[in-house]
């Protein structure tokens, strides 16, 4: 036993390290190599979020710079065609014009001619689902996948069906052949369990996690990172990941020299509320920091979402001038705002105040450093 460590940190660290070996070690890129247009099929059953997948696969692929197309193949379920038309409108990214009276094996077969014609080097094909397996979703999904040789076909299931999703890995894998899974809606409840029996009954690896309703709310699976998350631990790896994609470097600099010559404004903060906003929920934020995980219980974060807003809508109503200079809102001017933002007078108040003692802390911490903010913390 080593000394610097209790009992209980080592099981956890034995537990931490079983669970990432289950879960297969290292992260398992997509693969898009040969000879373009590269397919990718998205199979699973309806409901699993296979066609909003589709749009988020398309903006990871868009960043590393390729040139997708999506092909909506589902002719069944009612308005799926519209549904991938419009997210690809959302993010920028072409669709092929599928019509419900097609087959879906003529559908792959005109959008692989016409990616061909246009230059796209990636299909990314949002096949049909059912309630349940059934034969003839198997026997067309096998058609699809004879036509189109896909480099990559990608299981989606929801991880919030838990055990189920388990049962449904195994019989798609076994009837038509799996790639990788894409786990969705991970950003709730769930943290992650199901993808620990997916991996152990299929063989195949978890590629990518769904962690939002928003169309870049797709990270790559990291099974270290699964399975901090499983034992409660956070994954603070993730966080600054999204951090770096989210907040613009120059604007960090610029704030970080603001707070130094106490030149920290409302506007200042309306910006950085929205750059949080972009990082997610608070649940999955706060998910993802280690130490947290325990209030997640005691949080209330369906208020909290709605106190961000009610914030953002107080400051949106000042004036450019207010904002920078929030001495000069006196009673009228906050009547003013109150109404402005749907809000109470005591509400503005309260946000006033919360902003001048934010000042003072931060203009303490700057002149004498972290233990001069503690110490200001402690005399308390």
């Amino acid at each position: 036993m080593l000394t610097s460590i209790t009992p209980g940190q080592l099981f956890i660290k034995i537990v931490h390290d079983e669970l990432c070996a289950l879960l297969g070690q290292i992260n398992k890129p997509l693969d898009v190599s040969g000879s373009p247009p590269v397919p990718i099929m998205l199979i699973g059953l309806q409901g699993s979020g296979k066609t909003t997948t589709a749009g988020k696969l398309a903006v990871q692929l868009r960043k590393k710079g390729r040139k997708p197309l999506l092909v909506p193949s589902d002719v069944y379920r009612p308005a799926a065609i519209d549904q991938l038309v419009k997210i690809g409108q959302q993010i920028n990214i072409a669709t092929f014009a599928s019509k419900e009276v097609q087959d879906p094996v003529t559908i792959c077969r005109e959008a692989r001619a016409y990616a061909m014609k246009n230059g796209f080097d990636t299909l990314i094909v949002d096949t049909a689902g059912r309630l349940h397996i059934n034969d003839e979703m198997v026997q067309e999904l096998v058609e699809q996948k004879k036509l189109l040789n896909p480099r990559e076909t990608l299981l989606v299931l929801d991880a919030m069906t838990g055990q189920d999703a388990v049962s449904s890995a195994s019989t798609f894998n076994e009837k038509v052949g799996v790639d990788g899974v894409i786990l969705t809606k991970l950003d709730g409840d769930t943290r992650g369990g199901a993808a620990l029996s997916i991996k152990a009954v299929t063989g195949r690896p978890i590629k990518f996690i769904g962690m939002g309703e928003k169309l870049d709310a797709l990270e790559p699976f990291y099974p270290e990172r699964m399975a901090s998350r499983i034992l409660g631990m956070g994954d603070v790896v993730s966080l600054v990941e999204k951090a770096q994609d989210v907040f613009d470097e120059k604007q960090a600099i610029e704030l970080e020299r603001k707070l130094r010559k106490d030149e920290f404004t409302l506007e200042d903060f309306r910006d950085q509320l929205k750059q949080i906003k972009k990082l997610g929920s608070v649940e999955s934020i706060i998910g993802m920091i280690p130490g947290l995980n325990k209030f997640k219980g005691a949080i209330d974060f369906s208020e909290a979402e709605k106190e961000l807003k009610k914030t953002e809508a107080i400051i949106n109503s000042m004036t450019r001038k207010e904002r920078i200079y929030p001495n000069i809102i006196d009673g009228s001017r906050r009547m003013r705002i109150a109404k402005g933002s749907g809000t109470q007078v005591h509400e503005v108040n309260a946000l006033l105040k919360k902003y001048a003692e934010t000042k003072k802390m931060i203009k303490k911490m700057t002149k004498g450093g972290m233990k001069g903010l503690q110490r200001q913390l402690l005399s308390r």
